[in-house]
């Protein structure tokens, strides 16, 4: 560790989407704090999202031990250090164990559900201007994305998967809108589709391939790096997801964003940015809480969903992130 620096130890979320939706609050730190080193620990599956960022000393995966040994796991690991700022997104006591001048530990509020970005703010104290989700991405990442991504037309981004059945949209309803914005006479017409997931998602994603020739095909499902997708999507014209960890990793990516949510509350959870949109069915989520109350069923609680629906929202998302007229709206 560098002299004269001000090391911080923050602790994050296991799930992808909760930790993109808490990322910003890294990205405030590293711009007030000049000369801060960062020590990240996360998940398995949300550690990767971290290893770009700058003046970081240490990315720790963090994983639940049968034996519920982690915590101690983890103290003995940090211990030596003495810390100017611990942050504990998972309001766990740790920090109360180790040598910091500053602790910031997450308390859940009560009252009226708040947007996870907002609880990560109050983490801070900065309510008053929350921090927009941010992903660090290196030269190097950036330079894979657009190896991947290069050749001709927008790119329409498609994540076909999520967690759980439950919230999982049709494949062959994202096909049909695909079609409907590439096609001819579409707003997309000529342009490329993307289509994004995990190793475990393979066969959803294998639904869509054929909604356009092999040149305008890009497959970034299955091992492709969480950053290089996360930059991939900064390319993206537009992207269209399940409620997901990647539909907020679109959304931190900048892109018009439309997220299909049914058992999912977007109070909580919709993607955060000025070009991200939320729609669902004739359903409220409060609707299908009632028809699935602990929402465990194995069943799709998307059905409601029409093509329509989704095809008028991510045209009307298009037609208002459409460069000329955001060039207007903002000169």
């Amino acid at each position: 560790m560098a002299r004269g620096s001000f090391p911080i130890l923050f602790i994050t979320a296991t799930r992808i989407g909760d930790a993109v939706l808490s990322s910003g609050l890294i990205k405030r730190l590293a711009d007030e704090i000049p000369n801060a080193r960062f020590t990240i620990v996360a998940g398995p599956a949300a550690a990767p999202l971290f290893a770009d960022l700058p003046n970081l000393d240490r990315l720790i995966v963090f994983e639940k031990a049968k034996n519920g040994s982690h915590w101690f796991d983890l103290w003995r690991q940090v211990r030596r250090r003495k810390w100017g700022l611990v942050v504990d997104l998972r309001g766990s006591g740790l920090s109360r164990f180790l040598s910091t001048r500053r602790r910031a530990v997450f308390r859940k509020a009560t009252g009226e559900p708040v947007h996870k970005v907002m609880e990560a703010a109050r983490t801070l104290r900065i309510e008053d201007e929350p921090a927009a989700p941010y992903i660090f991405t290196s030269l190097e990442t950036e330079a894979l994305a657009a190896e991947l991504t290069q050749g001709y037309g927008p790119i329409l981004a498609i994540a076909p998967a999520a967690n759980w059945i439950g919230k999982t949209w049709p494949a062959e309803r994202f096909s049909q809108v695909a079609l409907r914005l590439l096609g001819p006479g579409g707003p997309m017409r000529g342009g490329r589709l993307m289509i994004l997931g995990g190793p475990e998602d393979s066969k959803v994603a294998a639904q869509l391939k054929d909604v356009v020739m092999r040149k305008q095909l890009i497959d970034l499902t299955g091992g492709t790096d969480l950053l290089v997708a996360h930059a991939a999507l900064k390319r993206a014209r537009l992207y269209i997801g399940n409620d997901s960890g990647t539909t907020h990793l679109a959304a931190a990516a900048g892109v018009p964003t439309l997220a299909l949510f049914g058992p999912s509350d977007e109070r909580l959870y919709a993607p955060w940015g000025e070009h991200a949109r939320v729609v669902r069915g004739p359903r409220s989520f409060e609707q299908v809480k009632n028809a699935d109350p602990a929402l465990s069923q194995q069943v799709c609680h998307m059905m409601d969903l029409s093509v329509e629906t989704v095809a008028k929202a991510a045209e009307a998302l298009l037609a208002e992130t459409e460069p000329a007229r955001r060039e207007t709206k903002h000169g």
